[in-house]
């Protein structure tokens, strides 16, 4: 087993903007899960409802614009994967109604993939989140953030506060995105069960009695690009969870562990609190700091 990504190898540094183009050929990347993703994405929609899938009045054309661009996408860059026969796409032994009206067009584009599926509008206020189909947050809960603009989103993000200076990035940034110019950034944290729906993961009883050679490390790909009809943003998050043991297990171990210990430690107070990491960061430290060169053959 490897992991998918490793942003945490010093190519991506936490709390920062990071975006880097992205080629359009890569911009939903399935894997061997798919099919057991898309079965808990079911799940978690039946279980919770409105509170992972909800979308403003006036964006159904927006959302129909979502599912197009998908049904359209799919089946030609990945057509071993998903089959398309008219109204029906087949992927992974399941099977979508490209047009059962009994589920909103976002709703029947989240569950052909993966990703979750955020839709930004632009507003007096800046962009906000005006649909979601957001069954794997990490850390925060839709019902919170929709319908608010990004510096409220972002109001308790170390260094993202509004009237800040990523603030002011990120709404320039949306502004000046073109519809055939892909975005794509990565954003890790750590997690202490192997759960996609984790809305609460800085709860101290998560953390509880689990000791650090047992965390998963929760990597986020986060693409970005501009609907053309709309001029609406679409906004997707594919969730990996890589137990810590796999990381240490590698070849390049050492180098892995070294970098993610270096970003532990520059975290600042607040920063460390807001990844939820207060009362686990040393313990961490002390299994990133020592694992490689336990793990290291003898001479």
């Amino acid at each position: 087993m490897k992991p998918t990504y490793t942003p945490y190898d010093g190519s991506s540094t936490p709390f920062t903007i990071g975006l880097a183009q992205l080629d359009p050929d890569r911009w939903i990347e399935p894997d061997a899960d798919l099919g057991d993703q898309l079965a808990e994405k079911e799940r978690i929609l039946a279980r919770y409802g409105d509170l992972v899938l909800r979308a403003e009045d006036d964006t159904l054309a927006a959302q129909q614009e979502v599912l197009e661009t998908l049904a359209d996408y799919l089946p030609t860059q990945h057509a071993g994967i998903w089959r398309r026969n008219g109204d029906r796409m087949e992927m992974a032994g399941r099977e979508i109604d490209l047009a059962d009206e009994n589920m909103t067009p976002l709703c029947r584009a989240g569950l052909l993939v993966q990703d979750d599926l955020v839709i930004m509008r632009r507003g007096e206020n800046g962009w906000r989140i005006a649909a979601a189909f957001l069954a794997f947050p990490s850390s925060w809960r839709l019902s919170e953030k929709f319908g608010l603009p990004m510096d409220e989103v972002h109001a308790h993000v170390p260094g993202f506060e509004g009237g800040s200076r990523n603030a002011g990035l990120i709404n320039r940034m949306f502004d000046n995105l073109s519809p055939d110019r892909f975005v794509v950034r990565w954003n890790w944290s750590v997690n202490w069960s192997h759960a996609l729906y984790h809305p609460n993961a800085k709860s101290p009883e998560e953390k509880r009695g689990v000791p650090a050679e047992k965390a998963l490390i929760r990597v986020e790909r986060q693409t970005l690009r501009k609907l053309p009809r709309s001029g609406d943003i679409l906004f997707t998050i594919r969730i990996y969870l890589d137990p810590l043991s796999v990381i240490l297990a590698q070849p390049n171990a050492t180098e892995l562990a070294s970098s993610m210990a270096n970003q532990l430690e520059a975290l600042t107070i607040e920063q460390t609190a807001y990844k939820g990491l207060s009362e686990k960061r040393a313990e961490l430290l002390n299994v990133l700091r020592k694992a490689p060169l336990e793990a290291a053959p003898a001479r």
